[in-house]
């Protein structure tokens, strides 16, 4: 085990955080309006008594947003947490499919899965973890059958204090962030780095995302809307639900 230095973790931070931004941007910029309304509930818009084009747009488009900008950030902070357990524990990017991260210690190997928060999948994805470890175990001790495997699935905020859920060890939080560096605080010396030139980024995140809603809020309007301006629920319900739409 080596020693974290923070000023490599700060540096790494602040060199590659504007790709979670330029990758954020780049998802506004590829939206397209349609994609967004056929897969957002239209009745829950007529329930709430949205009645503006721009009310739907805002409330639609920062919901995909959101999804989308949980999903980037996650792959970011995992390269983060490959980054710090390289330095400390030598750790790698696994071969193996669905396993992001392996490393040795205390005559351990660690094959740790990264998720963003403790609550990110269903029963079903559950399953297709403890089948990725049960995959990643066996590929391992193909080669040395004493091996002794640990499977860990890690989740970069959050909590969950029942850490034995017997296939795997789940930690999350300041356990995980503790687990691949050997610093019981990291998870709180991280968060001021990434707002590296934050402001200027979201400046330009803000200038796309107000052009994006005046844009869509114009299509929606010649698309969906009467000619007295009152939202045609009949065709914004057939377009997203009608079988031959």
């Amino acid at each position: 085990m080596k020693r974290m230095n923070l000023k490599d973790v700060t540096q790494y931070v602040e060199e590659n955080i504007g790709t979670f931004h330029q990758k954020r941007t780049a998802g506004l910029n590829d939206l397209k309006l349609k994609r967004v309304l056929s897969k957002k509930n239209p009745y829950l818009f007529k329930a709430k008594y949205i009645l503006t084009a721009q009310d739907i747009i805002k409330s639609l488009t920062d919901a995909f947003i959101s999804s989308q900008e949980e999903t980037i950030f996650g792959d970011w902070l995992e390269g983060l947490a490959i980054f710090i357990n390289s330095m400390v524990y030598e750790g790698r990017k696994s071969g193996i499919p669905g396993i992001d991260l392996e490393f040795d210690k205390d005559n351990i190997r660690y094959i740790v899965t990264i998720k963003s928060g403790p609550s990110w999948g269903n029963s079903s994805q559950i399953g297709k973890l403890l089948a990725d470890f049960k995959t990643a175990k066996k590929t391992l001790r193909t080669s040395n059958s004493q091996l002794n495997v640990v499977a860990i699935n890690g989740c970069c905020y959050g909590r969950d204090n029942k850490y034995d859920k017997g296939e795997y060890f789940k930690y999350c939080g300041q356990k995980f962030w503790e687990f691949i560096s050997g610093d019981p605080e990291l998870y709180t010396k991280i968060i001021e780095p990434l707002g590296h030139k934050a402001k200027e980024r979201n400046d330009d995140f803000i200038k796309s995302y107000s052009q994006m809603i005046n844009k869509f809020t114009k299509e929606f309007a010649n698309e969906f809307c009467k000619d007295n301006g009152e939202i045609d629920w009949d065709k914004l319900v057939r377009f997203n639900s009608a079988v031959n739409a």
